[in-house]
Formats: C-alpha cells, structure tokens, sequence
C-alpha cells in the first residue's frame, strides 16, 4: 500500500516537472517586441504575443499573426487574421467601399483609367489607380483599385503593386507585380517570404500566404495588407457589372493601420482620420457617396501633386495627431483570439 502511495506520489512529480517544461519552452517561444514611441502610452513597454498567436511572421500555413499596437492603453499584443478584414476601420475593398477612421461606411467611385489619392501625408502618400466600366445607361463609372502607388521617407522613394489582368481568374497563379524605384522586383512565392531594399530598411514586402496576398510595412508609419481578388461572377449578377469574358477585372482588397498621422493627413481615406472631419456620408443609405474626385486626383500613381495633397518629402515637421486617435480596434468579430484592424468585404 505505502509502495503504491510511493509510486504515485513520484509519478505525480514527473507529471508536474514536465508540465513545467512544457510551459517554459511555450513561454519561451513566445516573441516579444518594445514600443519606441515616445508619445505612445506604451513607451518601452515590453509586449508579449499570446498562445494563440506566437509570432510576427507566423509559419506557412498560420492563419493569424501577433500585433502590437503601441497607442492601446492597454499594451497588450493581439492577433489578427493575416489578410484584409473587409468590415473594419482603414479598409478599402469592392468598388470600392471605404471603411473610414472614424468607423463609417461610404463609397468613392472615382473614375476609371485615373489617380487618386487615398493617404497623402507629409512623410507618406499612397495613391490608387482605379479600373472599371461603365455598362450602357449608367451614368457613372464601376471602379476598382488595380493598383497601389506609394511615396516615402525623405528622399521620395516609390514602390508600386498592382493586381495584373487576367482573362480568366486562376487561383494557382500569382496576379501581383511589385516595383521598386521604377524596377520590378521578386518575391518569391511562398507563405513568409520577404523582400526589403539592400540598402535601408524603410519598407518591407512579406507574403501572408503562397501568393497573392501580401503585408507592406513602412517604418514607424504604416502597416498595410493587401489581396488580389477578381469580381465573381455571383456580384456580376447581383450588382449588374457587364463583366466581359476576356476580363475578371482583378482588383486589391486592402486595409491600413497607421503607426503615426499627422494633423493635416488628406486623401479619400486619410482625411476621416482628422479629429474635425465631419463625415458627409448619409447614414441609412444603402451605398452612402462621398466625393472629393477633384481635391485627390492626382496626373499618376506615383505623382504627390494634387489640390489637397500635404505631401513634402518629410522636409516640413508637423504636430502628430494625439496618440489615442490611432487607437485602432485589434479585436477579431470573427471569433477566436484574433484581430481586424480595418478591411474591405463582399456587400
């Protein structure tokens, strides 16, 4: 009887001391990042990812990655889903709806074949290239964003990704063409692979799955992720396109999470940031409209020009915005322990 009483009583450690290890190598896989920002209520707040999402460049395969936003009072790291959540704040999907800074839904139809801008800055700028089609008696143009143009740190560097035409959508096929300083550049295919410049670490390019979905990271300002996408035929039927056989019309799905703003930030998206932006879109409309065509067109998708654009190359210093109106929601709706932090989704 002792023996036995013995016996379990030993078994019984073994059980805890490897329970004990298991939890410290757990622990210890966990990665971990510190906020820099000084006006972050974070500031050298030590943020560790949860279980659930361990990593900041997950393995191939993973779902959701670990976050950390520096401007949550909490200062606690999150997860979130590695692709645009169509149905949060900072996203721009379909043809194309915007879900602004400031939590509200509008269209921006644009016109087909021009530019505008979505962010312009005074350190960064993004602009847009907007496909689409008008079908006979519509008086305005379908559009999507084809492709994204961004300008950035003091020397006005570019990079531009764009969703390539395609005949027929082919889910094996990667419809994504990235360059840099006027030259295509190579991203291999493959969850986690990534691209950054040889020389400066200003922008980062990493894939968040085997292809056409990416993450852009712009140092200290922004982080965006982006998806190709093609119009179903299902929303050909519903919305009435006209999609033609020779076209899918291949569009980005995408989402922003800005690290800093500036007081005076403009663009079709940029400008519902503003602590005094009073968003005209009409609540309880289906698809609620908001110009600006003439402020944000711009002559191409790298030009900073354009009659409210604030861009100037980092030259001039502006007051950011206080951190808390960046506090960006990092809670999944889906479920589980993971985050959407702005997205574009089917209606």
């Amino acid at each position: 009887m002792k023996g036995d009483l013995r016996n379990g009583v030993y078994v019984g450690l073994v059980v805890m001391l490897y329970a004990c290890i298991v939890v410290v190598q757990l622990e210890a896989a966990l990665e971990t990042k510190t906020c820099f920002q000084r006006k972050s209520p974070c500031f050298l707040k030590k943020q560790t990812c949860p279980k659930q999402c361990p990593s900041f460049s997950p393995p191939n395969g993973s779902t959701k990655a670990c976050v950390i936003d520096c401007f949550n009072p909490i200062c606690k790291a999150t997860c979130r889903n590695r692709k645009p959540n169509c149905n949060g704040k900072g996203s721009a999907c379909l043809d194309p709806r915007f879900i602004g800074g400031d939590g509200i839904v509008f269209y921006f139809h644009g016109k087909r074949d021009e530019h505008f801008a979505l962010i312009s800055d005074v350190d960064f700028q993004v602009n847009a290239r907007f496909i689409g089609l008008r079908p006979n008696g519509r008086a305005r143009d379908f559009t999507w964003i084809q492709s994204l143009g961004l300008i950035f740190c003091p020397n006005s560097k570019t990079f531009s990704l764009e969703a390539t035409k395609a005949e027929k959508w082919d889910h094996q096929v990667d419809h994504l063409r990235l360059s840099y300083e006027g030259k295509e550049i190579s991203l291999p295919k493959g969850d986690t692979s990534v691209w950054s410049p040889p020389l400066g670490d200003y922008i980062k390019i990493e894939r968040t799955s085997d292809i056409n979905s990416v993450l852009v990271t712009l140092q200290d300002i922004a982080e965006i992720w982006i998806n190709v996408v093609p119009v179903t035929k299902e929303d050909d039927i519903i919305h009435k396109y006209g999609i033609p056989e020779d076209d899918c019309f291949a569009h980005l799905e995408v989402q922003f999470r800005f690290l800093k703003l500036s007081s005076n930030v403009e663009g079709v998206l940029g400008r519902t940031y503003k602590e005094d932006f009073k968003n005209p879109a009409k609540p309880g409309v289906a698809m609620p409209v908001v110009g600006g065509e003439d402020k944000y067109r711009t002559a191409s998708l790298l030009e900073t020009s354009c009659n409210a654009c604030v861009y100037s190359g980092g030259s001039r210093s502006l007051d950011k915005i206080e951190p808390l109106l960046l506090n960006q929601n990092t809670v999944d709706c889906t479920g589980g322990s993971s985050s959407g932090v702005g997205i574009f989704c089917r209606k």
